[in-house]
């Protein structure tokens, strides 16, 4: 009752995906040990009450990076710090977390090869990568890039991962958002974790098209087939 509330009711654009990805986070998050860093570039909020340091229960050590200090600013907690993805990473950095968190922050920097590339380097086992794939552009401080399933996958083994998972949301009218993670071990977490690479949606039997990621989120009604003459 209550996912369907929000789904009605939420803004659909944003919060929508905003939830389907927090649940897929709370699939996997237990499962990671050792020291994890959020490089979100903001607060550690999930945007529906909680912080991310909680889905990471099993955590020896929990990081936050944020960038710039005119733009952001440090928000007084432990074990923040300042990082810049589009330069080179601090050797104290390089391989220094079990586990790297990036949530929907690539798409406002210009640089995403090298903001990609130092993410894999922050990371010496598993890196979470959640990135729109259909969004109405957004924010103050550039917003450059829409990352496809496939980008993502060469992006991961360009820089010497491989992808053990990708999903994407499926709701109607409203955003869309890859959820992937790889790793630099995939047999440590074969049994862990089943393999999905997810470009189709499950078949909808209202569906008269190809079901593609981010079909819809793209009316195809009988009223908007009919608009589209006028």
């Amino acid at each position: 009752m209550m996912e369907r509330f929000k789904e009605l009711f939420l803004d659909r654009k944003y919060r929508l995906p905003r939830i389907w990805s927090n649940r897929e986070l709370k699939r996997f998050a237990h499962l990671f040990e050792g020291a994890v860093l959020n490089v979100s570039g903001w607060k550690d909020e999930d945007k529906e009450g909680g912080h991310y340091r909680d889905y990471f229960r099993n955590a020896g050590q929990y990081f936050i990076s944020n960038y710039k200090k005119e733009v952001k600013g440090l928000q007084g907690l432990e074990n923040e710090f300042f990082l810049d993805l589009t330069e080179d990473l601090p050797k104290e950095y390089l391989n220094r977390f079990d586990v790297v968190f990036n949530h929907t922050t690539l798409e406002h920097i210009y640089d995403i090869n090298k903001a990609f590339q130092n993410l894999c380097n922050l990371s010496k086992d598993v890196l979470i990568i959640i990135a729109p794939f259909l969004q109405p552009m957004h924010g103050d401080y550039g917003d450059y890039w829409r990352l496809s399933p496939l980008t993502v996958k060469r992006l991961f083994e360009e820089n010497g991962f491989a992808l053990l998972y990708l999903n994407s949301n499926h709701h109607r009218h409203a955003s869309v958002y890859l959820f992937a993670v790889g790793t630099k071990n995939p047999s440590k977490w074969k049994h862990k974790i089943e393999y999905r690479f997810s470009i189709q949606s499950q078949k909808d039997r209202f569906d008269d098209f190809e079901n593609l990621v981010g079909c819809r989120a793209i009316s195809n009604s009988w009223l908007y087939k009919i608009r589209r003459f006028f």
